[in-house]
């Protein structure tokens, strides 16, 4: 079968042919239908080889498709059933210490299986595991955003276009903070009051919660805005250290949130399905998954970009 492997430190994701896997116990093959792409694969190939155990190494870890053979021991799971994958940060996570889903198929825990509903594009249901997942736990469940709170997302890319639209089904009043003008009105129509270039102008603002999915210079930014009490939750990576002023987390909290659960993704796809979030993608070609990493990296995506498999 193909798969889109990291061979190792400054080469690029090639595309080889390897192995079609086999399920152990408790495990099932998945055909891929459809694989998100995001910047923890990016990430994951320049931290790889110091952390990976072994390469080359299959990347993709936002996954949805069929069931296509179930291993000793699974129950509640049938050849032909639609499912994604949840990388709750419990396991290794795909992509990084084992083989993930940008490939024909997928070897996957049954118990990290989120059953995908009748009527949900596939495309929806792999950004779902990863996007939908980490952006809703970390607003619904981490930030526990709910009514009449004044709430801060700091960058409207894949994961904050979902997370701004969760602050607002909870009834929060949500303002986003984004460099990049042309997704400003995607903002303003999924439900933000307000948006501003730099989360800085939110200083001494008052905030509530503070959702950071960037992580570049914003985390003293995000608790500047925040009132006594008022809670900073951490999800985007764009730097691997921040500096904070000591004296500014004095009566504040900061959380950090990873991932979520497969109760989180199936909440998210009954949401989906009803319309009630509808984050913006665009398809690829499985073939063009190489050049959509690249195109990612640049800058040069707005929301998601969803690989679809062939068949």
């Amino acid at each position: 079968m193909r798969a889109w492997q990291f061979e190792g430190e400054g080469r690029p994701i090639a595309l080889n042919e390897v192995p079609d896997p086999t399920p152990g116990p408790g495990e099932v093959v998945i055909d891929v239908k459809a694989a998100g792409l995001c910047h923890s694969d990016i990430m994951y190939m320049e931290i790889g080889q110091q952390r990976m155990p072994f390469l080359p190494m299959t990347q993709g870890h936002e996954n949805a498709g069929l069931i296509s053979a179930i291993g000793e021991g699974v129950t509640g799971w049938e050849v032909g059933d639609a499912v994604g994958v949840c990388s709750s940060g419990q396991r290794p996570p795909l992509g990084m210490f084992t083989h993930g889903g940008f490939a024909d198929r997928l070897v996957a825990d049954a118990v990290d299986l989120a059953r995908v509903p009748e009527g949900l594009d596939l495309s929806l249901a792999a950004l779902a595991t990863d996007a939908g997942m980490t952006s809703y736990h970390a607003m619904a469940k981490a930030g526990k955003a709910g009514p009449g709170m004044k709430v801060g997302v700091i960058g409207y890319g894949g994961l904050g276009q979902i997370g701004t639209r969760i602050g607002v089904l909870a009834g929060a009043e949500v303002h986003v903070a984004e460099l990049k003008e042309d997704v400003w009105g995607l903002a303003r129509e999924a439900g933000a009051v307000d948006v501003v270039h730099d989360a800085a102008e939110w200083a001494g603002k008052g905030f509530d919660l503070i959702v950071d999915y960037a992580g570049f210079d914003t985390v003293q930014k995000g608790l500047d805005a925040l009132r006594l009490g008022g809670v900073h939750v951490q999800v985007g990576l764009g730097l691997p250290t921040f500096t904070v002023q000591a004296a500014s987390v004095l009566g504040k909290s900061i959380i950090g949130s990873r991932g979520g659960t497969v109760g989180d993704i199936e909440e998210v796809f009954d949401l989906l399905l009803r319309g009630e979030v509808q984050p913006v993608y665009t398809e690829i070609a499985f073939e063009e998954i190489g050049d959509g990493l690249a195109r990612l990296e640049a800058g040069k995506v707005t929301g998601r970009l969803v690989a679809r498999f062939g068949g």
